[in-house]
């Protein structure tokens, strides 16, 4: 049986290995595919795996061969999953192997913001502290995360995950969910758009992207929010209006955006966010720490596994 993935770079760059799933079939790793290399790629498969590369109707219908699609990450919008489904082909994820990694990259970006440990680094690199009169020195206002009040929209798997570490900071926590009020983590309060824009010191967005969510952060919503606020964005770049955002960085109407998504990946140089002196932007890397990655290839592996073994899991079109 042929075994193929299409794009194996970004999840495993070469640390970690693809052995167990050789021993399932006859594997073909590519570390990037482009469109017009899918199909030829692809042919003689009956399993492929793909992070972002796109498998959309017209190349399941030159696949006749393809049973199993594995996605190497938690959302499959890269696949047609009606047009599988039609086919009789199975399209499974990799649902919450990232979560820790998410809810950490959130605080790193946020410590960022009220600490400075890497401007302060660099100042001390190139000699300041050593010349500095008294024992210590500041130029940037430090602030305390306790008493603040962060705003979460999207209570799943990482935006709770999130919430637990904001309350171990002593924040208050509020959130936009579909969740019931008894259902939410102890110490989290549920409430409406137009209450967390206004009242969130940061607000913090992990909900999916849909018609209902695409550009949420725009002018209005920003024209709500405190001007000494911190928007954050893990969950996807179409969340936010670029531009947007950005004329609020410059006008001094939102204090700080640090995103590890953009609408366009990789952005255009010439994307505003991109020279914002308060935008603070990570190349989609939130989920990529060693362990999350170990655990995406895991899971990815086993759904072959138990996909080959008749009882597939994390199964998407169903």
């Amino acid at each position: 049986m042929k075994i193929v993935i299409l794009d194996a770079y970004s999840a495993n760059p070469g640390d970690l290995s693809w052995s167990p799933l050789e021993a399932l079939g006859e594997l073909t790793v590519y570390d990037r595919t482009r469109a017009d290399e899918t199909v030829v790629r692809c042919a003689g498969a009956a399993v492929v795996l793909t992070n972002k590369v796109v498998l959309g109707r017209q190349e399941l219908i030159s696949l006749p061969e393809l049973k199993y699609i594995g996605v190497l990450a938690t959302g499959y919008n890269v696949v047609d999953t009606a047009a599988a489904k039609e086919l009789g082909i199975t399209v499974t994820n990799v649902p919450a192997y990232s979560t820790e990694s998410v809810a950490q990259m959130v605080f790193a970006h946020l410590l960022t913001i009220t600490n400075h440990t890497d401007y302060y680094a660099q100042q001390n690199r190139q000699g300041r502290w050593s010349r500095n009169a008294d024992f210590c020195y500041w130029d940037q206002p430090l602030h305390e995360l306790a008493g603040k009040t962060f705003g979460i929209v999207g209570l799943g798997n990482i935006g709770s995950r999130v919430a637990q570490i904001a309350l171990a900071f002593g924040m208050k926590v509020k959130a936009v969910t579909s969740k019931a009020p008894d259902r939410l983590p102890v110490g989290v309060e549920k409430t409406d758009l137009p209450t967390l824009f206004s009242t969130a010191d940061v607000l913090s967005l992990h909900c999916p992207l849909t018609s209902e969510t695409r550009h949420l952060i725009n002018d209005s919503s920003l024209a709500l929010m405190k001007p000494t606020a911190i928007l954050i964005n893990t969950g996807r770049g179409p969340l936010v209006n670029d531009a947007d955002v950005a004329a609020a960085l410059q006008a001094n109407r939102l204090a700080a955006y640090c995103a590890d998504v953009m609408t366009v990946e990789p952005p255009q140089a010439d994307n505003p966010l991109l020279h914002c002196p308060n935008a603070f932007i990570t190349p989609h890397i939130a989920w990529a720490s060693v362990e999350a990655r170990k655990r995406l290839l895991h899971i990815a592996i086993d759904n072959v596994r138990l996909f080959l073994e008749g009882c597939p899991q994390n199964v998407v079109w169903e």
